[in-house]
């Protein structure tokens, strides 16, 4: 454990029951607005022709992968809430799902989509082949197929259109070789290359994998042992921070992306029955947590407060140590902040996305911390588009050149873009917290069901067959 970590994690904190919340929130206008914003960058911005998402906008960028799975999933969102029809909505899911099918996969370097069922991890906006050098990312073609599976669930009519979207998802998901991926079983890797093969680093600890390892469990034609799960929570490190004991995971990207597709409210595996809370519960002390670590401060940054926190993978102003009123500061460019037990990554950047994919764990939080960011930083953190990837209060120096986004000298460094892995967390997690419209959907799917029982995940609606 860091010295700063070890200094703040004794800090107490109450964290209310989750049926503490407020129901009332759920009808708050401004959800409306921000869920409508959101969805538009989606629907407006992605390559009608193939289904392709922008990593980030409106800098000139490539399509991220895991992006594409958070558009499948924003579609249905804009059905249920009136942005867009049922049909606009289904025959863009299936352009999506057809490019992808149809794709060049094999392994060679270059004007592929994929290797193997898998999808690298960013591709060219237009012809959809891997951009640059980019790795075959097994996380982000888990996110893409999560996303897939989502309009499986939702586009269940008899048209051609809608009976194309399941079998298109059904046969991405079937095609993706998971026991391939083992190269050091029975961990899966984190990607590989052809110039290079696999990656060094399988994934391990407590993160946004989850998804990725229930889908490899639930898959009907290339499944991994369940040894991989029990693998896989070994690996955990379950302690204190900010009064909170849970398992720890730093940045809280890792405590949302794989609760927008899977209701663990009531589930558990064997390590959250030993410890007496779910995986959601897990989440929720994250987000107090990372609240509290904002109160307290320990950096002194400006303006962290009860209504502006939240560590998580973001953009930053720029990557070097400046001295800030006689103090010397690291700053970042890209990089995922967080805090817990073992971890402190902190340079006084907000990722609006921290709080926005918290909303279902802790809304009584999360909403008023989204509502106050908008409010105190207006047009330049929210745009027609929704909430821009990040802020920095404490970066004020206007002559200092900035990677991305720009520094005003009285309110500090705003971010330009968007990140599609940003928005998509904001907008489904919001709805699951006003419809459970994803969980629902991913409830009926046998595929996850199948995942989450291989891991053995019992209780709950998992058990009830709800």
């Amino acid at each position: 454990m860091g010295v700063l970590a070890a200094q703040v994690a004794c800090a107490p904190a109450r964290v209310p029951p989750s049926s503490a919340s407020p129901a009332s929130l759920r009808d708050e206008p401004f959800l409306d607005t921000l869920q409508s914003r959101t969805f538009d960058w989606f629907w407006r911005l992605g390559n009608a022709q193939n289904g392709l998402i922008f990593d980030r906008w409106p800098t000139p960028s490539f399509s991220s992968v895991a992006a594409v799975g958070f558009g499948l999933t924003a579609y249905p969102i804009g059905v249920e809430r009136g942005y867009i029809t049922r049909a606009r909505a289904a025959e863009r899911a299936r352009t999506t799902l057809d490019f992808f099918w149809r794709a060049p996969q094999g392994p060679q370097p270059s004007r592929v989509t994929g290797h193997r069922g898998f999808f690298y991890h960013f591709l060219d906006m237009e012809t959809g082949h891997r951009f640059q050098t980019v790795e075959l990312s097994t996380i982000d073609t888990a996110l893409l197929l999560a996303g897939a599976l989502a309009c499986r669930e939702y586009f269940d009519g008899p048209d051609t259109v809608e009976t194309a979207i399941r079998d298109l998802a059904d046969s991405i998901y079937f095609r993706v070789d998971w026991k391939w991926a083992q190269v050091r079983a029975p961990q899966v890797s984190m990607g590989w290359r052809p110039e290079e093969g696999f990656i060094a680093y399988d994934w391990r600890g407590y993160n946004e994998a989850m998804i990725l390892l229930i889908l490899a469990l639930g898959s009907p034609t290339h499944p991994i042992e369940p040894a991989a799960w029990d693998a896989w929570t070994q690996t955990y490190t379950w302690s204190t921070f900010q009064g909170q004991a849970m398992v720890q995971f730093a940045p809280l990207f890792g405590h949302q992306y794989s609760h927008v597709w899977i209701d663990f409210r009531g589930i558990q595996d064997r390590y959250m029955r030993e410890r007496g809370i779910d995986y959601f519960e897990n989440s929720r002390r994250a987000t107090y947590s990372h609240r509290t670590y904002a109160l307290a401060n320990p950096l002194r940054w400006r303006g962290y407060g009860a209504d502006i926190w939240g560590l998580t993978a973001a953009d930053g102003p720029i990557d070097t140590t400046m001295s800030v009123s006689g103090v010397e500061r690291r700053f970042f460019t890209y990089a995922a902040r967080g805090a817990s037990s073992g971890e402190i990554r902190d340079d006084g950047t907000i990722a609006p996305t921290a709080a926005g994919g918290s909303v279902p764990f802790a809304p009584e939080i999360a909403i008023p911390a989204l509502k106050a960011m908008r409010r105190s930083y207006s047009g330049a953190l929210f745009t027609e588009y929704g909430f821009l990837d990040s802020f920095n209060p404490t970066f004020t120096f206007a002559s200092v050149k900035v990677r991305h986004g720009r520094v005003d000298p009285v309110h500090g460094w705003y971010d330009t873009d968007h990140l599609g892995i940003d928005q998509g967390p904001i907008l489904a997690m919001v709805e699951n917290y006003r419809s459970e419209l994803i969980w629902r959907l991913m409830r009926k799917n046998p595929y996850i069901r199948r995942g989450l029982e291989r891991a053995g995940f019992t209780g709950g609606w998992l058990t009830s067959g709800q």
